[in-house]
């Protein structure tokens, strides 16, 4: 493959990123005029630029742009699949696959049941089902960035070992197997929480980004992460953002973490799948029917939910977005969560900062999809 030619110094690169990531950001061709006068560099700068671009086959020329007279300029446009990404999402029962070109659009999807039991067998499948995944969609290996790999809980800071997922019952279990089975391609494993939150905040606009936020997944599992100034805080340990495992109820539900009260217990789907026996589907079938019991214990869901919402609020004093697969189900009881979140609120009724993710289903896996594609981008 083609590749850039590296500058002679690194303010010579920023500039041939901005200009890269200015035609990245725009949906239509741009001119290299218009390059000119929004970035404030001259059109001999930009013509260098958008020159070794071509030249190494990270944009192309677009459609020509509309004129007011004259001969039109051309305009360029990102080559979307020059790269791209894989993502892995590794959950209690499910692999799950996605390819992911520098633009994020999806190029392929995958999910399967999953059937091993250990770190080898999982290393072992993965091995198995990623080589089909890329040859089932005919994915050019020479053009794959990175694997990244999504688990649900804590993981040690190199991304070699689960250190505890009450959700998977896992704890201080390697992950080698796992990087060995994505040779030779870079691979990167990290929270599912991190991962999620990471492509809501892709998928904010540049104001939004500056905000810091955060970001509450409910699965299985429940987690998060808080972001500040586009970055994860870890804290110390690389734990931080465990929402699930706060105490909302002292001397509560039991949770997977052997803990009382926690968020977890309250909040995440096993309340409905493993507590009484019915499917996340099933459950809210019956809440729309009317069912006492199954009403009631929605409520609860909300009220415990908007404790830890409160609580969240009052440490950060930021937006809470809301994610996961559980949060599909949230928009229409939106008025009364946030009814129990004003009742949490010493400050005042103001609820605008708990709002829904615009990924409740996969955004783990796009999250860690998207890794590779967002680092390659900035060392352009």
């Amino acid at each position: 493959m083609k590749t850039l030619e590296p500058t002679a110094t690194e303010r010579r690169r920023k500039t041939r990123n901005r200009v890269f990531r200015y035609i990245y950001n725009s949906d239509e061709p741009v001119s290299k005029q218009a390059m000119s006068v929004d970035l404030n560099l001259s059109l001999p700068t930009i013509h260098h630029n958008v020159a070794e671009l071509l030249e190494a086959g990270l944009i192309k020329a677009g459609e020509t742009q509309s004129s007011t007279g004259g001969r039109p300029p051309v305009g360029y446009l990102v080559e979307n699949d020059v790269r791209f990404s894989i993502g892995i999402s590794i959950t209690t029962n499910h692999i799950h696959f996605l390819a992911s070109d520098l633009k994020m659009n999806q190029l392929a999807e995958k999910s399967l049941r999953k059937d091993s039991t250990s770190a080898t067998d999982l290393g072992n499948e993965v091995r198995k089902e990623l080589t089909l995944f890329i040859e089932e969609n005919d994915l050019n290996k020479n053009r794959i960035l990175g694997v990244g790999i999504t688990i649900p809980g804590v993981l040690n800071r190199p991304g070699d070992a689960v250190l505890l997922s009450p959700s998977m019952k896992l704890k201080n279990i390697s992950l080698q197997s796992l990087r060995k089975a994505c040779e030779p391609y870079p691979v990167y494993i990290e929270n599912d929480g991190n991962c999620a939150g990471y492509a809501e905040w892709l998928a904010m606009s540049p104001r939004e980004r500056k905000n810091g936020f955060v970001y509450i997944l409910l699965e299985n599992g429940v987690g998060g992460a808080f972001f500040i100034n586009g970055k994860t805080y870890a804290g110390m340990n690389h734990r931080s953002g465990e929402f699930g495992h706060m105490c909302v109820q002292p001397d509560g539900l039991m949770c997977n973490c052997g803990k009382r009260g926690c968020l977890e217990a309250y909040c995440s789907a096993l309340r409905f799948s493993v507590d009484i026996g019915k499917t996340i589907e099933e459950f809210f079938d019956l809440v729309h029917k009317g069912d006492p019991a199954s009403q009631a214990l929605w409520d609860d869901v909300l009220r415990h939910l908007a404790i830890g919402i409160g609580n969240i609020r009052m440490i950060f004093d930021c937006d809470i977005v809301l994610g996961g697969f559980v949060s599909e189900y949230l928009k229409e009881y939106m008025p009364e969560l946030k009814k129990y979140v004003v009742e949490m609120n010493s400050f005042g009724d103001d609820t605008d900062f708990v709002k829904l993710g615009k990924f409740p289903r996969k955004a783990g896996l796009m999250g860690i999809a998207w890794h590779f594609a967002n680092d390659y981008i900035e060392k352009i």
